[in-house]
């Protein structure tokens, strides 16, 4: 299948070197996610069908039977597409981009709750004036409501629900403007 074009005289495919690289990255990748625990792998944007395969792979313990079968799964993992195992090498690289834009919405949300607990009004027109969007009355209740709980040592209900309303706030912002540029 390799050969040559016959007008060109270019390569037609890969070679032979370059898919063997290809297929030890793809058994690299399943041997990474057969390492992982359940509730981490949960996480990962795996399709069902591998998924299966991973768990398998996972309850196989002689080795060479371990070994057949991790050979079997990075085979099914190369009859994926490109963008299913970008989308898991991404999930699992912990200095992806995905998770650092996750890191860096998490740590804004944080400050802007703070913020607004500490500051009030002040803070509140603050972000108001950055997402125009944001709905004033809720958020001024939220505020009221999770330093109550604070001061009455209650459940943090209003502050947990104050972050999850700063995180989609945040989240729904154009990308272009994260750094509020």
């Amino acid at each position: 299948m390799r050969g040559r074009d016959p007008e060109t005289g270019e390569f037609l495919g890969p070679s032979r070197t370059r898919q063997r690289q290809e297929a030890l990255e793809v058994r690299s990748l399943a041997e990474q996610l057969v390492a992982l625990p359940p509730a981490q792998l949960a996480r990962l944007p795996v399709p069902d069908e591998l998924m299966q395969h991973i768990r398998d792979t996972q309850k196989v313990t002689s080795h060479i039977a371990h070994k057949r079968q991790l050979q079997f799964l990075a085979k099914q993992m190369r009859r994926e597409d490109e963008q299913t195992l970008e989308a898991i090498r991404d999930a699992l690289d912990e200095g992806g981009e995905a998770a650092k834009r996750e890191a860096a919405t998490l740590h804004r949300t944080e400050q802007w709750r703070e913020r607004l607990l500490a500051g009030g009004d002040a803070a509140l027109g603050e972000l108001l004036d950055e997402y125009p969007q944001a709905d004033r009355q809720h958020l001024r209740q939220l505020i009221r409501n999770a330093g109550e709980e604070r001061l009455k040592n209650k459940p943090p209900h209003a502050f947990r629900e104050l972050f999850r309303e700063l995180r989609e706030l945040l989240l729904a912002e154009p990308p272009g403007m994260e750094n509020g540029e």
